[in-house]
């Protein structure tokens, strides 16, 4: 039986770059909200050597998320997971938009994935630089288990706790720090109980990238840039070689922490780099 990787989010980017570095026996599956992206992106796998298939998919709907994971096991047996699909604060929506898509997004791909994987396979949820920007003391960590037994209250009590900031943007990006500080926890909470499966659960946590989706961001976001290490965005391809060595099978004692690659501005920040 073939070995199947999906990507979600793989349409462009540092998604679609990841796929570029999978090892060619697999069987690569993009998805994301828009079809003529992602048949773009076939195209280019499929120049590349690739047998690669597209499939829509919002990671904000359960039911969704469970088409997806059926279009995939037919295919072969599920191995890898890398899920890069979300939304940044520059990007249209609101704040539950935001928390829907990026938090709960990740648990319905855990848990409907995890249904058909087996021993030796990983799942890998892309965070940010972001969950590392708020004081630990602002951040309701004891609602986070809500986002398996009740959605709305879980959503409610990160609404209300980004509503503290002052400014749209500022809610949104308080709402999208909050969302990718949950993927990290839930990636270890994840590899903790997948792991008596067999199954390997990261997260990988990317800073500024020179996508569509950084370069959305470049203008506030862009004040990291002088705190990294070589003080540049990354760039889409380094993402996607970092996440495919990450979801890499043979990578398989890297589980129940994330991985930091943002170009060191979080210890910059911390550090290095502090302002004196």
């Amino acid at each position: 039986m073939a070995n199947v990787c999906v990507i979600t989010g793989g349409g462009s980017g540092m998604g679609l770059e990841a796929a570029k570095f999978m090892p060619k026996d697999k069987i690569i599956v993009i998805s994301g909200r828009t079809m003529s992206k992602l048949e773009k992106g076939v195209e280019e796998l499929k120049a590349l050597g690739y047998t690669a298939y597209a499939k829509t998919c919002d990671t904000s709907s359960r039911e969704s998320v469970k088409e997806l994971v059926a279009f995939a096991a037919e295919l072969g047996e599920v191995k890898n997971v890398i899920n890069s699909a979300g939304v940044s604060p520059a990007m249209k929506g609101t704040q539950e938009g935001i928390l829907r898509i990026n938090a709960l997004g990740t648990v319905y791909i855990n848990q409907e994935f995890s249904k058909v994987m087996n021993a030796g396979s990983v799942i890998v949820d892309v965070s940010s630089n972001s969950a590392y920007i708020l004081p630990s003391m602002i951040i309701p960590k004891k609602a986070y288990a809500l986002a398996e037994t009740d959605e709305e209250l879980f959503l409610k009590k990160l609404i209300k706790r980004s509503n503290l900031a002052k400014g749209e943007y500022q809610r949104k990006g308080f709402a999208y720090s909050l969302s990718k500080n949950f993927v990290v926890w839930y990636a270890k909470k994840c590899a903790f109980e997948y792991g008596k499966k067999g199954i390997r659960v990261v997260s990988l946590s990317p800073g500024l990238i020179a996508t569509d989706m950084g370069n959305l961001e470049k203008e506030d976001g862009g004040m990291l840039i002088p705190f990294s290490a070589e003080e540049r965005m990354g760039k889409p391809e380094e993402l996607g070689f970092a996440l495919a060595t990450v979801a890499d099978e043979r990578n398989g004692y890297l589980a129940g922490v994330d991985v930091l690659c943002d170009g060191g501005s979080t210890n910059g920040i911390k550090e290095f780099k502090k302002k004196k």
